[in-house]
């Protein structure tokens, strides 16, 4: 459940989806630089991402889903919480089991939003309504002090994995990255396959093993797209995204590690929409969206298929539209 004893005053619990965790870390950092390196309970995916992470240093793994899952798991890790004896939780996931772990775990000072879970706070913060998700984090630590950057620590193995994969698929350099998934079906575009046909430069596909299926779909009969979704692991999928010379994504986790690793995005939005705060960051950076939908943006995630069965948001957005954007970003227009 963790890599090593807890050796922190701060516990961070972040067991939100990946992207989330990922746009966690400037805070993270915040919060290092005033009390020291912090622990964080996250998620089992999210938790590879952090380990070696300077801010960061016990990293505990909740399973909330599947293995840890039910109160058996929940008292199982707040007993092993409670014995660090930690003197503060900072809460920024606004969930009812997140307060619960760190009061049941006995952390005297527990710091979450006051649309969170109000009971099991001891100190209250305001949640900014405006703004990118990472100044909202940010609110949590009260810093004023600048944003530190979203990022990640990639060790040196992760990113030979991803050079060896690279060049074993004979993948030359100014490659596109295209990340075709996400867990909710309406955020993905439907036109993958049709951009592959129509870019000329090298494409890897992106994604976890469930993306997989997306991957071969996309690079069907087309020589110069390699499929890397479930190939790699997510710190090595990372470093990948960090060579090439774009990200091609829906509103998804990959968008996040393209931040956190310097590579400009051509991000897809459908249902959703960048003013939720979670849209990219970069000065090359690109939105795609199609405007002047009375029906957009439908939820805050996307759901699995449109309310309305057209699923316009997405399929307006033209292939057209975004080789447009793939030039500007390479061309550094």
């Amino acid at each position: 459940m963790t890599d090593g004893e807890p050796r922190s005053p701060t516990l961070v619990v972040q067991t939100a989806f990946l992207g989330d965790v990922v746009l966690t870390t400037p805070l993270l950092s915040a919060l290092a630089a005033r009390h020291g390196p912090v622990d964080v309970v996250t998620t089992p995916g999210a938790a590879a991402l952090l380990h070696g992470h300077p801010a960061v240093g016990s990293v505990f793994s909740y399973d909330k889903h599947g293995a840890d899952r039910g109160i058996r798991g929940f008292w199982r890790l707040a007993r092993l919480l409670k014995r660090a004896k930690y003197e503060r939780a900072y809460l920024p996931h606004r969930s009812w089991r997140s307060g619960a772990l760190a009061w049941v775990a006995g952390v005297p000072e527990r710091i979450g939003f006051a649309d969170g879970a109000r009971p099991l706070y001891t100190r209250r913060v305001p949640r900014p309504t405006g703004g990118h998700e990472v100044e909202r984090l940010l609110a949590l630590a009260g810093t004023a002090d600048g944003v530190p950057p979203v990022s990640l620590a990639l060790p040196d193995e992760e990113r030979q994995a991803a050079e060896a994969w690279l060049a074993a698929a004979a993948v030359a350099p100014g490659f596109v990255a295209v990340a075709p998934g996400s867990i909710w079906g309406t955020k993905r575009w439907p036109y993958y396959g049709e951009l592959a046909a129509r870019l000329s430069r090298p494409i890897v596909v992106v994604g976890g093993p469930d993306d997989r299926h997306l991957g071969e779909e996309i690079g069907a009969g087309r020589g110069h797209v390699h499929n890397a979704a479930g190939a790699l692991s997510l710190r090595a999928s990372a470093a990948l995204i960090a060579r090439a010379a774009v990200l091609v994504t829906n509103d998804s986790a990959p968008l996040h590690l393209a931040t956190a690793v310097g590579t400009p995005v051509v991000a897809i939005f459908g249902p959703t929409v960048p003013a939720f705060g979670f849209g990219p960051r970069g000065p090359r950076d690109e939105v795609i969206e199609r405007s002047g939908l009375a029906c957009r943006p439908c939820s805050l995630h996307g759901p699995r298929v449109c309310p309305l069965g057209h699923h316009h948001c997405m399929r307006e957005v033209t292939v057209d539209q975004v080789l447009k954007a793939v030039a500007a970003v390479i061309e550094g227009r």
